[in-house]
């Protein structure tokens, strides 16, 4: 199959990129991936995103986005990419069927995920009290108490973020010492709503059934073996983001995370003609309208390409 544009990852960058793609007649496709939606699908309540006065669901806004998209004309196909070549043009990729894809400029939108912790209560209690994102999420909790799970930047940003809402928030790290920059642990340490908990790690998350909920944690000193529960409104683990990005390590220039390296204030990454957009190559922001946002730019971005 042969397309102007191919649209890897469906996310609110994906969609983005292909509704503004299809309404300048280029006809692209996009390929689902395996995920579908993205990380909104496994996102309950979204209360920040706008023209909804109201809270919406994640995967409903998903299913709204993709059904945009196909009205106004993109071929949305249910495949996956398993290799792509990036080095010959027209650009080529292989779907986990055998299909291969051939296209003039490339979009990649293929997301990132957060690491979590492996707990089966945990992914139990996914958008019922166990959340990645405080800024999407930090709201609902309003007076309530916390832990942020983890000792490196992303996790102090966390912790100080949940303070504007919550009442208490403790911060649990599994060493006796913070990863995090000085300044950030200054702030983290001045703050009277921050109790940090070294050398402990979350044994269990604890909820109730009806309706689903967490309560409480179960921790472990791993110094002294000593489990004990504590009693919580929320789990937000925040051991960092993984891109879903290895398909294009060793073609495209990624930094030290993996994160695709796009030109500032552009979505334009090391090949010319391949553009990236969403949270494969954001690693400040994450959040839906950005990726929306930089969707967007990267169907611009890409149209001025196949112009020139």
């Amino acid at each position: 199959m042969h397309t102007k544009i191919l649209i890897i990852g469906s996310g609110p960058a994906g969609y983005s990129a292909a509704i503004y793609a299809a309404r300048s007649a280029l006809k692209p496709i996009l390929i689902a991936g395996q995920q579908p939606g993205g990380q909104l699908t496994i996102t309950t309540d979204v209360e920040n995103y706008p023209g909804f006065a109201e809270v919406i669901q994640g995967p409903w806004l998903m299913e709204q986005m993709k059904e945009q998209a196909k009205s106004v004309g993109v071929e949305i196909i249910d495949d996956y990419i398993t290799d792509i070549d990036l080095k010959i043009r027209p650009f080529s990729a292989v779907g986990a069927g055998g299909t291969i894809y051939t296209a003039e400029s490339v979009i990649i939108s293929t997301g990132a995920q957060a690491k979590w912790l492996g707990l089966p209560s945990e992914e139990k209690f996914k958008g019922f009290g166990v959340s990645g994102c405080a800024t999407c999420d930090g709201f609902f909790y309003k007076n309530k108490k916390v832990i942020v799970v983890g000792g490196g930047n992303s996790a102090l940003e966390e912790a100080l973020y949940l303070t504007q809402h919550a009442a208490e928030v403790i911060l649990i790290h599994r060493r006796d010492t913070l990863r995090a920059e000085k300044i950030s642990q200054d702030r983290l340490f001045n703050n009277p709503k921050i109790k940090v908990v070294r050398n402990t790690v979350i044994e269990e998350v604890l909820g109730a059934e009806d309706p689903l909920s967490v309560t409480g944690v179960r921790l472990r000193d791993i110094l002294t073996g000593k489990e004990y529960t504590m009693d919580i409104d929320g789990v937000f683990v925040a051991i960092g983001h993984k891109p879903n990005t290895a398909l294009f390590a060793g073609q495209l220039d990624l930094d030290e995370d993996m994160y695709i390296v796009t030109k500032k204030g552009t979505t334009l990454t090391s090949i010319p003609g391949v553009f990236a957009a969403g949270d494969a190559q954001d690693k400040i922001y994450r959040q839906a309208v950005t990726a929306a946002g930089t969707g967007c730019m990267a169907a611009l971005d890409a149209l001025k390409y196949l112009q020139e």
